[in-house]
C-alpha cells in the first residue's frame, strides 16, 4: 500500500462509521487523500472523507459500487496508469530493527525510471462529465472520466485518460469518444453573457485547435500486438468523426500545389497507447499514436497537428515569401530587359552609313569608340593598306630617280 493510502486508510478509519460506509478494501487506497486513484467509497464514505479532509466530494474519486461489480480490476488498472505517467522513483524500504547483530547487506542500486508528467496532486479520478445538468448531479447519459490530469507546468493544462482492459466492445469505446465529444460542445453564459465552453469552468483551454485530448491507455496483458493494434485501428475507424476534422483545399500563392488544411475546431484529439509502453519508456517516450498521425511520436508531436490551420499558414507564408521573391526576380529581369532594349535603342539612334561602303556603322563597332561620320572597320582597313602600298610604290620610284641621277647616262662603266 502507497504512502498515501496509509494516510487515506487512517484519515477514513477515524470516522465513526467507517465498516458502514466503505467498500471492502482492494489493493491500494481504499480512497480519500489520493483523490479516489486507488480504491473507491460509497457516497456516505465520499463525503465523510471529504470533510475530514477538507476537499469538496467532487474530487474525492467515485463510488465502490461499479468496482464491487468486476473485482475492481478497472480501478487498479486506472491506479497502475498514474504511476506510470508520474513515474514515481522506487522509495528505499525501512529496515527491520533486530535484536541480533544485523549481517550488512549489499547496497542495492534502486532501477532508474524516465521522467514522467505531472504530480499527483493534478490528478482526478471518476470524473462526471455532464452533458447536461451539473458536475455534482449529471444527467442520465453523461460520461465519467476514468482520469483526469492537470499538468500546466509541463504544458498539458488538461488530459482525459480513458483506460481499456479490453472488457468493453470496439463501438463502446468509440461510443465514449464521442460522449466526450458531445461533453465539449456543451456551452454555458460567461460573464458577459455569451456562450462559452462548459468544460471550461473547470479546466483551462489547451490552446490547440479543436477540444481538449484524450488519451486511451490500453492496459490489459497478455494480448499479442497484432490484436491490440488491430483494437486500436477498429476503435479509430468508428470514432473518425470525432477526432479527423474537415478538409478545406487550396493555396493563395499556388495553384498548382494540392495543398489545404484541417479544421479542428469541433473535435477531439484522441492519442493511443499501451500499459507497457507508458511503464517502460515513460509519458514523454515516443509511445503515442494520435489517430491521424502515421506512426508513434512522443507527447508534443502527438498533440501536434501537420494539417491544422496553423501549419497551413506557415506553408501559406513560405509560399507567400517564395513567389514575392519569384516577382522581385522577375521585376528585375524585365528592368534589365528594358534597359537593354534602350540601350539598343540609343545605340541605333547614334548610328551613321559607311561614306564609303554604306553600311551602317555604330559608335561601338568592333569594341572600339569611332567618331560619327568615319568609315567602316572594313573600308578604314583596306584604305590603309591601299595607302600604305601607295607609299611604298612612291617611296621605291623616288629611290629609283634618285639612283639615276647620281649614275647618270654611263654609270655602269664604273
Amino acid at each position: 500500500m502507497c504512502r498515501r493510502s496509509v494516510t487515506c486508510a487512517r484519515t477514513c478509519a477515524r470516522s465513526a462509521w467507517w465498516s458502514r460506509w466503505a467498500a471492502p478494501p482492494s489493493r491500494g487506497c481504499p480512497g480519500g487523500r489520493c483523490g479516489g486513484i486507488c480504491g473507491n467509497l460509497t457516497p456516505a464514505g465520499l463525503a465523510s472523507a471529504a470533510t475530514e479532509l477538507g476537499r469538496p466530494v467532487k474530487e474525492m474519486g467515485g463510488t465502490a459500487r461499479d468496482a464491487a461489480k468486476a473485482g475492481a480490476p478497472h480501478a487498479l488498472a486506472v491506479t497502475d496508469t498514474i504511476d506510470a505517467f508520474c513515474q514515481s522513483p522506487p522509495q528505499p524500504t525501512k529496515p527491520i530493527a533486530r535484536r541480533t547483530t544485523p549481517v550488512p547487506a549489499p547496497v542495492r542500486e534502486l532501477p532508474a525510471r524516465p521522467a514522467g508528467l505531472g504530480h499527483l496532486r493534478g490528478w482526478e479520478t471518476e470524473v462526471p462529465l455532464p452533458v447536461s445538468g451539473t458536475f455534482t448531479t449529471p444527467a442520465r447519459g453523461s460520461l465519467r472520466a476514468d482520469a483526469v490530469l492537470t499538468a500546466p507546468e509541463a504544458g498539458v493544462p488538461v488530459l482525459f485518460v480513458e483506460v481499456d482492459n479490453h472488457t468493453e466492445p470496439d463501438a463502446v469505446v468509440a461510443w465514449k469518444i464521442e460522449s466526450y465529444r458531445r461533453f465539449f460542445q456543451r456551452t454555458t453564459k460567461d460573464h458577459r453573457g455569451r456562450d462559452a465552453p462548459f468544460w471550461q469552468t473547470l479546466w483551462a483551454p489547451s490552446g490547440r485547435d479543436g477540444h481538449p485530448p484524450l488519451a486511451l491507455v490500453f492496459a490489459k496483458d497478455g494480448v499479442s500486438p497484432e490484436a491490440r493494434m488491430n483494437r486500436m485501428k477498429k476503435i479509430r475507424d468508428l470514432s473518425t468523426a470525432c477526432w479527423q476534422g474537415t478538409w478545406h483545399s487550396g493555396s493563395v500563392y499556388d495553384d498548382t500545389i494540392k495543398d489545404g488544411y484541417r479544421d479542428y475546431s469541433g473535435t477531439i484529439p484522441v492519442l493511443a497507447t499501451t500499459l507497457a509502453q507508458l511503464r517502460r519508456r515513460g509519458p514523454h517516450g515516443p509511445v503515442w499514436w494520435s489517430y491521424g498521425h502515421p506512426g508513434w511520436e512522443t507527447l508534443q508531436d502527438a498533440l501536434d497537428n501537420p494539417e491544422d490551420h496553423r501549419a497551413y499558414r506557415h506553408r501559406e507564408e513560405q509560399r507567400r515569401t517564395e513567389h514575392a521573391a519569384q516577382e522581385e526576380r522577375e521585376r528585375q529581369e524585365e528592368r534589365e530587359r528594358q534597359e537593354r532594349q534602350e540601350a539598343e535603342s540609343r545605340r541605333k539612334a547614334a548610328a551613321w552609313p559607311c561614306p564609303t561602303c554604306h553600311r551602317q556603322i555604330f559608335p561601338d563597332d568592333d569594341w572600339e569608340t569611332r567618331p560619327p561620320g568615319s568609315d567602316c572597320t572594313v573600308c578604314t582597313s583596306i584604305n590603309k593598306r591601299e595607302r600604305e602600298a601607295a607609299e611604298a610604290l612612291a617611296a621605291e620610284e623616288a629611290a629609283a630617280q634618285e639612283e639615276s641621277k647620281k649614275n647618270g647616262l654611263f654609270g655602269f662603266l664604273r
